[in-house]
């Protein structure tokens, strides 16, 4: 069974200041030239929150800098990598939200959605559609769908999804319709498998050939609107 992907490969917490100046050879062979993340502490209250691609300058630049003598305790967290490093940072400062003097910006997510605005709209909707049936007003929205069977897509979809698969090293695109067909290079398809096979020519599960963008960046097999 594949092991999980690792971020965080050695950590330190709750040391005290006083290691980074009285041992600094030692902390310097811990973490000299790694990356990763790092909180700084005035007693159990956070106060800073930063990230570093070489964290041993960083820490002793914080002995001496605009921070010194306004904490006395910090936490090292080594990851693997740097790739998400940026992101993470601005995670944990929107979550705990260190003192303002420390960290005075909260970060931005690169490509995350606020889903505030969805909300709202959702909420509007599903109080439309309960006012709807209290006065017994029926949908009169017309979907234009395939004739025959409905697509087995169709209860699961919203909105129009992004769909894409990898066929013979190549990424193949898609689109789910309103109906719940799908769309792959100008031909429909009424169900996830038949527009796999068509993509690959020859027989494969399409819940599990075919991703959606959950999210923007997220991408997911398609089974996963069935769960």
């Amino acid at each position: 069974m594949p092991k999980t992907p690792q971020l965080v490969c050695q950590h330190l917490e709750n040391i005290s200041g006083e290691v980074l100046e009285d041992y600094q050879d030692v902390i310097r062979e811990y973490v000299a030239r790694r990356q990763g993340v790092y909180a700084l502490y005035s007693d159990d209250e956070l106060y800073y929150v930063g990230l570093a691609s070489n964290l041993s300058t960083r820490l002793k630049a914080h002995l001496s800098d605009k921070h010194a003598g306004k904490w006395n305790r910090f936490s090292v967290y080594l990851t693997i990598g740097d790739k998400h490093l940026r992101e993470l940072e601005t995670l944990i400062l929107r979550v705990v939200k260190p003192k303002p003097e420390g960290n005075s910006k909260t970060g931005m997510f690169a490509r995350s959605e606020d889903l505030r605005a969805r909300l709202g709209r959702d909420i509007k909707q599903r109080d439309r559609e309960k006012r709807d049936h209290i006065f017994g007003k029926t949908d009169l929205t017309v979907r234009v769908v395939l004739p025959g069977p409905m697509p087995p897509l169709c209860p699961y979809v919203k909105k129009v999804l992004r769909l894409r698969g990898r066929s013979k090293g190549k990424t193949l695109c898609a689109s789910v319709r309103d109906d719940g067909s799908i769309c792959l290079q100008g031909k429909v398809y009424r169900t996830p498998s038949a527009a796999a096979v068509a993509a690959k020519h020859y027989q494969v599960d399409g819940w599990s050939f075919w991703k959606y963008e959950r999210a923007p960046g997220d991408w997911v097999q398609l089974d996963e609107l069935r769960k």
